[in-house]
């Protein structure tokens, strides 16, 4: 592993996205067979998060890839205010709990290493990797990767239809879009980790009875409006010479 990442980052971020691809696939297979939903997930994330993290550490990359405190005071973030408001988003409708307290716990397991997962692998390698070329192309392609990856669920075996995952695509555009601005100006992925956990589990909760297409759609745009005030804030409080993002060492 440490070979490929060396010789080619880029090709390092794309084959562990097409891996998490791959097995969170496969584990939607298996938690029908085992019964329990996200048992398997939950498992396979947690073994591939390990490993992740445990290359990051042993190589020093912690610090590179966000694992880090932010560089700017929070303060300067609006106290993540916005990011807090939009991790509320899947509770918008009401809640409501129809997992047993087992599937919740692997659900919460399953969807805390997802948070770390993605932000690192798209975020982190990802984003990095590109950025080392040009940080605007980086920023895009790192946003829409990660959105239109969410296509794989209608074919995964997660029972996905089509209309939800359309909608889930583009909120992921827009929350890839907010995530890398938030590492690109503060150097850490903790704030991004946390609202992308934040959000994935609160989905757990969230009440489906009414939620309408038209409800849908008046939801997304609320995130979309809320994401680019956000992002134009930060862009202006932030001044070019603070954008945050490590040299090659």
């Amino acid at each position: 592993m440490k070979k490929l990442y060396e010789k080619n980052e880029l090709t390092f971020a794309l084959v562990w996205i097409g891996v998490y691809c791959v097995l969170q696939s496969l584990a939607n297979s298996l938690n029908e067979i085992v019964g329990i939903e996200n048992f398997a997930s939950a498992v396979f994330c947690v073994i591939q998060t390990i490993v992740l993290f445990s290359f990051m550490l042993r190589n020093r990359l912690l610090e590179k890839y966000g694992l880090c405190q932010p560089s700017v005071p929070a303060r300067r973030f609006l106290y993540y205010v916005p990011l807090i408001i939009l991790a509320t988003n899947n509770l918008w409708n009401g809640v409501s709990v129809n997992d047993s307290w087992f599937e919740m716990l692997c659900h919460i397991c399953l969807m805390l290493c997802v948070g770390f997962m993605e932000e690192v692998i798209f975020r982190g390698f990802l984003f990095r990797a590109i950025a080392k070329d040009n940080v605007k192309t980086a920023i895009i392609i790192s946003s829409l990767t990660f959105g239109i990856g969410h296509l794989l669920n209608l074919v995964n075996g997660s029972g996905m239809g089509l209309m939800a995952n359309l909608f889930q695509i583009a909120g992921a555009i827009a929350f890839g879009f907010l995530f890398v601005i938030l590492f690109c100006r503060s150097g850490s992925l903790f704030p991004c980790i946390a609202a992308h956990s934040a959000i994935n589990i609160l989905s757990a909760f969230a009440n489906k009875a009414g939620l309408t297409i038209e409800k849908r759609i008046a939801f997304t745009w609320i995130e979309f409006i809320i994401i680019a005030t956000y992002v134009l804030i930060l862009t202006k409080i932030l001044p070019e010479k603070e954008v945050f993002l490590h040299e090659e060492s």
